[in-house]
């Protein structure tokens, strides 16, 4: 509940604003403003036109900002000459001129009231310098921001691809080495089955060479994964049973067997086996090293199926972080984003952190859009991994919190000092050294996350516990897409 009533010269004089003001100016701003009264209660709503330009005369007011889905206060006070509303109306249409918080009287209070465009052709006539210098300062930060936006952007485009790029090489270098080292085993075991055709071998003897050869391959799919030690024992069983054997080289053999899952119990097999139908007394050698032929291009095939394999997840991984040939907006599972970076920044992260999953893979498809919330994953991940250096533990945690999906980066770090984690989140704030941070990346993900998304982040920090919390909703938010 308002009332307006005519303004009154002598009082405006007293407000900071307007103290400076001679006696026509006073005038102008009394015939074309008025002072109106306002009950406990909203005055203006944020997101509405901005139509009027407000200055506190007596009472409280409370400013308050949308986050997360609620308001949050950010201003409260009671100061003569406070001052809300459509002050950037002078700025025109170049900007959105939309009431930028909502407004709250707490105590009944008095303000004076100005048209936004009167407020406008007021700053533009009377303060035409100040006008001049407030718009290079407000759209020279503007463009600042995009343009540093966007080398951010760059910047993490370019370190993502030379470490997809290092990842990749690695199994592509393993598939080559494999297939050259295939191509020679295969040339021996051509050789080998020449040898054999010339000679005259007894089929009996042959079958069992083919049974051998099937059952080595079958030790070697399911071969177990053993510890270095374990590893060493058992070549030197083979090794030894070998030497009593009189099987030259048998040294170099055993690490082959052991690979492929032998045990010497095996080899006593094709003794007994190979000695019932053996010819002569070399049947026991040629049959270990055709069967040595046969394990090294069982093993060198799936080194380099293990190879392309993880090309195609890292391929595919990248395709899913940039959301390529997909809809901006789509409904999404979380885990498959999160993953999909992980992966990306696998060369940043490093062998001495220990990534932690903890997934309630129950959760719900989440809409959103998900090319720009891989972006705040990469910003965060990055930061903590960055945080913990070369060791440490990162955890990424999802849950569900009412209408929300929550997500959260955890790393074991030495924590963000308290003067500072209120600031973190400002555009342009960074600890990194200069070169190195351009301060945009918590920012960037703030936006995304509350602009864009209309969720909420925060975090929460204490020596060897640093938690970034990611709140989205689950009902897809209704969005102007030029908010980011």
């Amino acid at each position: 509940m308002s009332n307006r009533t005519p303004c009154d010269r002598a009082e405006l004089k007293t407000l900071f604003l307007f103290e400076k003001l001679d006696d026509e100016q006073l005038d102008w701003l009394c015939r074309d403003g008025h002072i109106e009264t306002f009950d406990v209660g909203p005055v203006v709503r944020e997101g509405d036109p901005a139509t009027c330009f407000y200055v506190l005369i007596e009472g409280e007011i409370a400013l308050r900002k949308m986050s997360g889905g609620q308001e949050i206060e950010t201003v409260r006070s009671a100061h003569r000459g406070a001052y809300s509303g459509a002050w950037s109306s002078f700025l025109g249409d170049r900007v959105e001129q939309t009431y930028q918080a909502s407004m709250y009287v707490t105590k009944p209070a008095r303000f004076f009231v100005l048209d936004a465009g009167t407020f406008s052709r007021m700053m533009q006539q009377w303060f035409p310098m100040a006008v001049h210098l407030l718009e290079g300062v407000f759209f020279g930060g503007q463009n600042t921001r995009r343009i540093i936006g966007q080398r951010e952007r760059l910047l993490a485009l370019g370190s993502l691809s030379a470490g997809l790029t290092h990842e990749l090489n690695n199994p592509a270098a393993a598939a080559v080495r494999a297939t050259s080292a295939l191509r020679d085993r295969v040339a021996g075991m051509r050789h080998k089955l020449g040898t054999i055709a010339k000679s005259e071998v007894d089929p009996a003897a042959l079958d069992i060479l083919i049974t051998l050869q099937e059952e080595a391959v079958a030790l070697a799919a399911k071969a177990p994964t053993l510890t270095p030690m374990e590893e060493a024992d058992r070549e030197d069983e083979l090794g030894d049973w070998f030497d009593d054997h009189d099987i030259s080289g048998g040294w170099d053999l055993a690490p082959t067997f052991v690979q492929a899952g032998i045990t010497v119990d095996w080899l006593d097999k094709v003794e007994a086996t190979t000695g019932e139908h053996a010819g002569d007394a070399t049947m026991l050698e040629g049959a270990l090293r055709w069967l040595n032929y046969t394990i090294e291009t069982e093993l060198l095939l799936n080194e380099i199926a293990d190879s392309t394999n993880r090309i195609t997840s890292l391929v595919g991984a990248a395709k899913q972080y940039s959301q390529m040939d997909r809809a901006p907006f789509q409904v999404v599972d979380v885990h498959e984003l999160l993953d999909s970076t992980l992966i990306m920044l696998g060369g940043k992260i490093g062998d001495g952190i220990t990534v932690v999953k903890d997934y309630d893979r129950d959760l719900p498809k989440l809409p959103c859009y998900a090319a720009e919330l891989n972006q705040v994953w990469t910003n965060l991940i990055d930061n903590a991994a960055a945080a913990m250096g070369e060791h440490g533990t990162l955890t990424v945690r999802t849950y569900r919190e009412n209408d929300y999906l929550v997500v959260v980066i955890i790393d074991s770090g030495p924590g963000i000092p308290p003067e500072i984690e209120s600031r973190i989140f400002e555009p342009f704030f960074t600890t990194k050294p200069v070169g190195e941070g351009t301060g945009l990346g918590l920012d960037i993900s703030f936006r995304i996350v509350v602009n864009k998304h209309r969720g909420d982040i925060r975090v929460e920090s204490v020596p060897g516990d640093t938690r970034f919390i990611v709140r989205l909703p689950l009902t897809a938010p209704e969005i102007d897409d030029d908010e980011s």
